[in-house]
């Protein structure tokens, strides 16, 4: 009788294992979640920003200036591809918060 009484014992230490695991992977996952759409939010702004700017300021000078237009729109494009990576390295950083988290090992184990 005793045994049987220290197997609920265990059952019941093991359940209770099992819903904290279930509160702390939950706790990753909505965290991980908030993180990436932090970084996506933040992350565009920036670049939205200075993007406008930079086509703002190459069409004044294109008005200015119209026979160096293949300079000015070669250096904007440029300038363009440059300022758009760095939305890029931020929806890069929240799919890897999202799909490949490197805290669902620390919940695991």
């Amino acid at each position: 009788m005793s045994t049987e009484i220290t197997r609920i014992e265990i059952i019941i230490e093991t359940e209770e294992d099992i819903m904290v695991m279930d509160n702390f992977t939950t706790t990753i996952a909505v965290a991980s979640i908030v993180t990436s759409g932090i970084t996506i939010s933040i992350g565009v702004i920036g670049p939205a920003v200075s993007e406008g700017r930079a086509v703002a300021t190459a069409l004044s000078s294109l008005a200015q200036q119209p026979d160096a237009s293949g300079t000015i729109t070669r250096t904007l494009f440029v300038g363009l591809a440059m300022i758009e990576s760095l939305s890029i390295y931020c929806f890069v950083v929240s799919m890897i918060l999202i799909f490949a988290n490197p805290f669902w090992n620390l919940a695991i184990t």
